[in-house]
């Protein structure tokens, strides 16, 4: 009998059909402390990324975006109020517990209209072709166990001139940042995730998962052989994140 096909799960091998699974039970944990999670992270700077990020998507009032992995509503938060009363959000996320954390905090912010959640596998969306203005991603490519087929669906989902924004941990452009970064990931970030969110093993993976993911200009390809064109990269703060922008040609 031939070997089960494996991928990875932070440092470990796993096989393909059982990383949903635990990439699942990692984000059903820290859902709640999610926020603290990013903070830990990025020193805070996660909020100021986001921001920016979606500063520079080009959505316009009147478009119709669909940000995946969106479940804490972060991104749609910020893409709500541009897109305006005549255009609307969907946000996807692949578990329940994440949009129940999003779909809850933006309600008591009063952000209901224009607003849609969906359960969903960013690897096989349940729209139709041509559907978005634009397609966000911001921290959850890293996560899907098999991104080309996910970016090949993103496209598809894209109307014509359509735009895909990615945003995800990279690999940090200074060698001596470098060092001071994987210290901080694998000495620090589980000490804290320990003490506040009891939860060491879930932060452990999430810095082993950013090392997992394809660099910058690995992912430029990914999207290139997707069949995107005009890939823009743009890294913030010496590349600890990139923001990766395409079009549907």
């Amino acid at each position: 009998m031939s070997e089960q096909p494996t991928t990875h799960f932070g440092f470990r091998d796993v096989p393909v059909a059982e990383k949903q699974k635990l990439v699942g039970q990692v984000f059903t944990s820290v859902a709640r402390h999610y926020d603290l999670m990013n903070d830990l992270m990025s020193f805070g700077i996660h909020r100021l990324w986001k921001r920016h990020f979606v500063a520079i998507s080009g959505i316009r009032r009147g478009d119709r975006a669909l940000d995946l992995a969106g479940g804490t509503g972060d991104i749609a938060a910020l893409i709500k109020p541009m897109v305006g009363e005549e255009g609307d959000v969907v946000v996807g996320d692949i578990n329940a517990a994440m949009l129940t954390v999003g779909r809850d905090r933006l309600t008591d912010r009063g952000m209901v209209s224009g607003l849609r959640w969906a359960q969903l596998n960013a690897e096989m969306l349940p729209f139709s072709d041509n559907s978005f203005d634009a397609v966000t991603m911001a921290f959850g490519l890293r996560n899907v166990t098999d991104k080309d087929k996910a970016l090949a669906d993103i496209r598809r989902v894209l109307k014509p001139g359509g735009r895909a924004l990615v945003l995800e941990f990279s690999k940090v452009q200074s060698e001596l940042f470098s060092k001071l970064y994987d210290f901080h990931s694998f000495q620090v970030l589980p000490k804290l995730g320990r003490l506040f969110a009891r939860d060491a093993d879930s932060y452990q993976y999430l810095a082993e998962s950013i090392r997992k993911h394809p660099d910058q200009e690995t992912l430029k390809g990914m999207m290139e052989q997707a069949g995107f064109g005009r890939v823009e990269v743009r890294n913030l703060s010496n590349g600890i994140v990139a923001i990766h922008r395409a079009y549907k040609l």
